[in-house]
């Protein structure tokens, strides 16, 4: 397995940790979007997004975006799973996950934040007002989506939704966002951490880190 990934890639976390809690090895090729290392024609061929993570299977299958990659794991090796096997529990973690992937990340990535400054000439204490705002947003609809009195979003064990979480709480983090109003949320996230799995994703334990 070879997972192309940037080290503060959060969809690389997301699958990275999955990974890990399926106890799957995998090699890490690193793509430094900051050096626009996914614009090369190589791995533009690989991901036609010209993103991170991309996902080479041991049969050599070619896969992108980071739901699908933990859709995928999940369904090639069901334990730990990533969703509950009931069609609606199901379906409410993965619309949690997605309130984070889709409503949070898509206007938060770099392509978004480049554009805003580059080309619409917006500050940097302007773009991370634009940050804290969606990330807002979306914790306050996570927050409404998920059980209450669990160590995780939707019980005893991490899901889906969890990954996602834990993945945008290291952005919240990053860009100095007020995570008080989300004591329950941030009770998630300190549960993740504690897990080997979501520590040894996180962005400073990979090989491609570098100094801040």
């Amino acid at each position: 397995m070879i997972l192309y990934s940037y080290w503060r890639s959060t969809t690389s976390y997301r699958v990275r940790v999955a990974l890990n809690l399926k106890g799957i090895s995998y090699e890490t090729r690193p793509v430094n979007l900051v050096a626009h290392e996914q614009n090369a024609p190589d791995y533009v061929k690989l991901n036609p997004i010209q993103g991170v993570p991309t996902m080479v299977t041991d049969a050599g299958d070619t896969l992108i975006q980071s739901l699908a990659l933990l859709e995928y794991l999940d369904e090639t090796q069901p334990e730990p799973p990533l969703l509950p096997s009931d069609p609606v529990p199901r379906a409410r973690v993965r619309g949690a996950a997605q309130t984070i992937a889709m409503e949070i990340h898509p206007i938060n990535n770099l392509k978004v934040l480049s554009y805003l400054k580059d080309r619409l000439d917006h500050s940097q204490d302007e773009a991370v007002d634009w940050m804290r705002h969606w990330m807002t947003e979306g914790f306050t609809a996570f927050e409404a989506q998920i059980d209450s009195g669990t160590p995780f979003s939707f019980g005893e064990t991490p899901t889906m939704a969890d990954i996602c979480l834990a993945g945008q709480m290291i952005n919240a983090r990053r860009w100095g966002l007020d995570t008080s109003p989300f004591p329950r949320l941030v009770q998630i996230d300190t549960a993740c951490r504690a897990l080997a799995a979501f520590r040894d994703a996180e962005p400073e334990n990979q090989p491609d880190a570098t100094p801040l």
